[in-house]
């Protein structure tokens, strides 16, 4: 993977000196106006909250997006955990817009500009207009930056650096503290902000939500079932110690036997891995035991799915996520 020159590629020495210089910018660049955070409950989005909240105070506005892709109870379970840090968290409800502008997109890159546009244009920039805010906090870390412009994969957050100007495009400023990290560097300054261990400790989730782990045309009747499969999973697992875990639903069919007759369903590929920082990972070796357990829940919970594979493909060649 070919390096990013344009940030710097050492992780801070001193993660508290780190955090005063980030709220500090944050101060000088927001001056009297307010921002906007968008919370999405991971390691990132929860750090980049807390510091703008340590920053900025009242003049920080924070939405959680319910945009019909994230896991299941996902905003009440984030909304309750920021509640107990003293932040309050609007949920924007944006299915509808969501779902709009994924219908009959199945290539990949197309998918992931579509919830780019979704995100930036239409509902971050709706709040922008209405609340009169100049400026948009986002958890941009030095991964996404890396990936996108070598072109393997274009993270939705990456906007400055393969040059989109969100105030020209958008009508706003984004600011990006943590982008001079990776996640584990991000992790040190979730947990020394006072963040629970539930999320700087929590795995990794991509940016569009289910939807990068939809192969094909992303729909609700499809995200409901890679959704039911991910709540699964993440129960099988979560004692596993795994970098990240996550179930993907193909698109083909398979032919299988059901009630001895015969059924086209659905497949799914379990992936978990294991990383320091995203950039190199690895399958975990997981006991069979564990392996027939998970498949026999998925192939039995879930209505339609009659073929279940593990992933053994290390980074590189593949990526972690499929999408």
């Amino acid at each position: 993977m070919k390096k990013y020159q344009g940030l710097p590629q050492r992780m801070p020495k001193n993660y508290s000196n780190f955090i005063n210089n980030r709220i500090k910018e944050i101060r000088e660049i927001v001056g009297k106006e307010k921002a906007l955070s968008v919370l999405s409950g991971g390691v990132d989005s929860s750090t980049v909250t807390l510091l703008g909240y340590k920053a900025l105070g009242k003049n920080l506005k924070v939405v959680f997006i319910s945009n019909g892709l994230m896991r299941e109870r996902e905003s009440e379970s984030v909304a309750k955990t920021f509640k107990k840090l003293g932040i309050k968290i609007e949920v924007v409800d944006a299915q509808n817009q969501f779902f709009r502008v994924l219908k009959g997109k199945t290539d990949p890159e197309e998918k992931r500009k579509a919830i780019t546009a979704a995100f930036y244009k239409d509902v971050f920039g709706k709040i922008i207009r209405e609340k009169k805010i100049k400026f948009l906090l986002q958890g941009t870390i030095l991964t996404d930056v890396e990936e996108t412009v070598a072109g393997i994969k274009r993270q939705h957050n990456v906007l400055a650096q393969v040059g989109i100007s969100p105030e020209k495009e958008y009508g706003y400023k984004v600011i990006e503290p943590l982008i001079e990290l990776r996640k584990d560097g991000v992790r040190k300054t979730a947990k020394l902000l006072g963040l629970p261990k539930s999320i700087y400790q929590r795995m990794p989730f991509p940016g569009p939500a289910l939807a990068a782990r939809v192969i094909g045309e992303v729909t609700p009747e499809r995200i409901a079932v890679v959704r039911k499969a991910t709540e699964i999973v993440e129960k099988e697992l979560k004692n596993t110690g795994a970098f990240q875990y996550f179930p993907v639903l193909m698109k083909d069919k398979a032919t299988g036997i059901r009630n001895n007759k015969r059924e086209f369903g659905n497949i799914i590929i379990l992936r978990c891995i294991e990383s320091a920082d995203a950039r190199r990972a690895r399958p975990t070796k997981l006991s069979w035991k564990i392996l027939e357990k998970i498949t026999k829940r998925l192939i039995t919970e879930i209505p339609g799915v009659n073929r279940v594979c593990y992933d053994l493909t290390p980074k590189p060649p593949a990526t972690i996520e499929y999408i």
